[in-house]
């Protein structure tokens, strides 16, 4: 059973920083690209970032470049976010995702909530 566990999420101050982490498991994505993205409430659910297979190439939205990071370990079957500068827009549930075989976000984690309070 393919499983994305993400972690690292909580409350921080506006300025802060923190480190999401996505572990998977019950297949290896070391030849997909694997991305974050988040929800608010009351809002869908965005693109945050992502990163090719072999960690060469990293994209992300206007919103948080600059300020984030995605970065990945394929001997550890993870990806990373490190989140800098955070802001209190920056607050939503987190969610990693994995694409498939047809190049599709098809696995996805069950979120982790990060709050910046200001």
């Amino acid at each position: 059973q393919v499983q994305l566990v993400e972690s690292g999420g909580g409350l921080v101050q506006a300025g802060g920083s923190l480190r999401l982490s996505c572990a998977a498991s019950g297949r290896t994505f070391s030849s997909s690209t694997m991305g974050w993205f988040r929800q608010a409430l009351g809002k869908e659910r965005e693109f945050v970032a992502a990163i090719s297979w072999n960690g060469g190439t990293g994209y992300y939205a206007d919103s948080v470049k600059g300020r984030f990071t995605i970065s990945r370990d394929n001997a550890k079957n993870t990806v990373y976010l490190q989140m800098n500068s955070l802001k209190p827009e920056d607050t939503a549930v987190y969610y990693c995702a994995a694409q498939g075989s047809n190049n599709r976000y098809d696995y996805w984690g069950q979120g982790t909530q990060v709050t910046v309070s200001s």
